[in-house]
Parts: structure tokens; C-alpha cells; sequence
């Protein structure tokens, strides 16, 4: 099973599968699925669906098949295998789907289902249909790279915002009579990236706001004063801070400064809002991972909460069943021209992911209900 499950990460890295670009590896892993024992389906957004048993629990392990753009060579080297999607995250779904399949063979404890999303490095239409499909779920894990001790609980909320200004030009030789719109838009910038809320916890990065600036365009080679800028910004929210009131926040303050910049035109679009999501640390399936971690390293579990967003934010949120988000792979090498993921590390997650549904199983028994998170 080793030699099989680091052939399937290899191929799956050799198709270059930048999001919006999934068709080639979904058609691979659904062969795959199916030749595996899976009963396997796709929906309309893209989504292999691959399901495993049948009763109660029902377990969800999600992981997604795009990456980033820029193709990485692959090749093993020094017990590391490259390419692009090593470690976020075609790793965490290969372990999950042949963590899963070792049940095919015998009496599965209950039903499986293993989907590879698309579109979890864009908007999230993969994940957002899997929900609008309405398929029952009691316990979910979705692969990322935590490494092998660490289970992550929670990511921030994430705004993106286009801010647009623009005024009236004229002769950059008497720039003391114009407007200038990137000016301006600096001006508005450093109005938001000031804006602090009661809520925030600010010696804390995780449960406090952070603000990016991503993007700007404005200005021209001509000799005119800029009449117009774009600036793209990116909030990345806590989870006691909702995006919509944030939303708020920052239009009285961009309406303020309309008020006292009437010559200024500033429109301001949402380009995208999900709001951050934190798991139980005591849910059965935090408990069930968390014990099938010691079991196989033999070493104190970590339990982390990570500034960026995920396609776990948009589920916990839409069916408050008990997640968590857990996979082999060093995040630090995300988007990467470097990344790469130890084979030992990834066979290991493969043990560690089948542990779990087995002890999330027996936990389940016992407890009797699939929502119970008394520790």
C-alpha cells in the first residue's frame, strides 16, 4: 500500500491542476476511486465524490485538488517529493483517499466519503455546492498541511475590497491645484488600516483584524495629475468579528471622509467575504484525531489557529457540525517555488487519518450522539 500511495501522489502531481484547471485530475481520481472499491460520482461545480460504507457516522474527509499557479518539476529528493500541490494539498487528499480505501476491502465501521474539491484556492464554489447538495454529515476533516502533531481549530474570516477614486486632472506642473487620486486613495487607506474595534484582541494575531494592502493602479506616463486610482485590500477577520459589521465599519469611515473630501469621488466594492470559523478543541472528531496523532508519533498533540482562510470556514459556518482541518506538509512552503513533502510524513498521515475514523467510531458508540462534545 506505501509503494502504491506515493504512486498516486506522484501522478496526481504530475497533472497541473491550477485553479479553474481540475477537469484532468477530477477524471484521475475518480479511475482511481473507482478502481479502489469507492462508489464514485461528480457534481456539477466539478466535485469526485467517493463514498465508502454506509450508516452512522457519516464522515467527511475533504481535501482539494487545484493549486496555485507555476508547474514544479517533480522529483524525489533526499526522502522529499516536489511539485507543485506537495504540500497544499494534493498530500492530504492522496492520504485521505487511500486512508479511506483500506476499508473497502473489509466491513466498513460506517460511511466514508471522501471528496476532492475544486476552486479551494478561488472563491470556494467546489465546497459551497458540496453543501447546496444537501448530503447528511456528522464529522468532518479537511486536509491541509498541519503536520503530523497538529490539528488546526480554527482560520480567520477574509474581506477583499476594490476601493476606487477618482478627481478632477490637470497639468502636473501645478499639482497644487488638483486633486491627485492616488494621493486620495493613500489618504482612505490609512484611515482603514487605523480602524480598531472594541472586540479585537489586540496582543493576539489571530483574534484581532489584520489589514494588506494587495494591489494598486493608478497614474499614467502622461504629464497630468492621476485622476483616478484602484486599490485592492484584504481584511482578514477573527471569529468574534463578523464581515458584515466590519463592512460597516469601514463605510462610516470611507462616508466621513466623503464628507470632508467632496471634490474626491470614492467607491468602494466587497469582492468577497467568508468569515472565520473556530472548531471545538473538545469536539469527538478533535478527540479522535487527536489520539490517532499520539498512537502513531507517540508525541504531544498541538493545537493551532492559523491567520489564513480555508474551505473549512465555509462549511463549519453553513452546517455547525463538529471539524477540524488536519494534514502532512510544512505550510510555511504554500505557494512556494520550494514545495515539497516528506514521503516518510505522508505515509504516516495515511495511518493517522484510517486511526481516526476507527476511534472517531468507537467514540461515537459510546457517546451516542453524533453532535456530543462533552471532553
Amino acid at each position: 500500500m506505501s509503494e502504491y500511495a506515493v504512486q498516486l501522489l506522484t501522478k496526481m502531481l504530475e497533472i497541473y491542476s491550477p485553479f479553474g484547471k481540475e477537469e484532468e485530475i477530477s477524471n484521475f481520481l475518480a479511475k482511481e476511486m473507482r478502481n479502489l472499491g469507492f462508489q464514485v460520482s461528480k457534481d456539477k461545480a466539478g466535485n469526485v465524490i467517493g463514498e465508502i460504507g454506509h450508516g452512522k457516522p457519516v464522515v467527511l474527509l475533504c481535501g482539494h485538488m487545484d493549486t496555485v499557479e507555476g508547474y514544479i518539476p517533480i522529483r524525489v529528493e533526499n526522502g522529499k517529493l516536489y511539485g507543485r500541490g506537495a504540500v497544499d494539498a494534493k498530500a492530504s487528499l492522496a492520504a485521505m483517499i487511500v486512508a479511506a480505501s483500506t476499508f473497502a476491502k473489509a466491513l466498513s465501521p460506517c460511511k466514508i466519503i471522501v471528496v476532492g474539491v475544486v476552486d479551494e484556492e478561488g472563491p470556494g464554489k467546489g465546497i459551497k455546492n458540496f453543501i447546496q447538495s444537501g448530503i447528511p454529515i456528522d464529522y468532518a476533516i479537511f486536509g491541509e498541511p498541519s503536520g503530523l502533531n497538529e490539528i488546526c481549530l480554527g482560520y480567520k474570516g477574509v474581506i477583499r475590497l476594490k476601493i476606487t477614486c477618482e478627481t478632477k486632472t490637470g497639468h502636473s506642473g501645478a499639482p497644487w491645484l488638483f486633486n491627485n487620486a492616488i494621493e486620495k486613495t493613500m489618504e482612505i487607506w490609512n484611515h482603514i488600516k487605523m480602524l480598531r474595534l472594541s472586540e479585537e484582541k489586540l496582543d493576539s494575531r489571530f483574534y484581532s483584524l489584520n489589514y494588506c494592502l494587495t494591489k494598486i493602479k493608478g497614474g499614467s506616463s502622461s504629464p497630468i495629475v492621476p485622476p483616478k486610482c484602484d486599490i485592492h485590500i484584504e481584511l482578514r477577520l477573527p471569529p468574534q468579528i463578523k464581515g458584515e459589521y466590519v463592512l460597516r465599519e469601514i463605510n462610516r469611515e470611507i462616508e466621513s471622509y466623503r464628507l470632508t473630501n467632496p471634490k474626491v469621488s470614492v467607491k468602494i466594492k466587497t469582492e468577497y467575504l467568508i468569515d472565520a470559523f473556530e472548531a471545538d478543541r473538545h469536539s469527538l472528531v478533535a478527540r479522535a484525531l487527536a489520539w490517532a496523532i499520539r498512537k502513531k508519533t507517540l508525541n504531544r498533540v498541538v493545537f493551532s489557529r492559523k491567520t489564513g482562510t480555508g474551505d473549512m470556514n465555509i462549511l463549519g459556518n453553513a452546517m455547525k457540525i463538529p471539524v477540524v482541518t488536519y494534514g502532512p506538509g510544512d505550510s510555511s512552503l504554500d505557494h512556494t517555488s520550494n514545495e515539497n513533502i516528506e514521503i516518510k510524513e505522508y505515509l504516516k498521515s495515511i495511518e493517522v487519518y484510517s486511526n481516526t475514523v476507527i476511534k472517531l467510531v468507537e467514540l461515537f458508540k459510546k457517546n451516542g450522539n453524533p453532535l456530543h462534545q462533552t471532553p
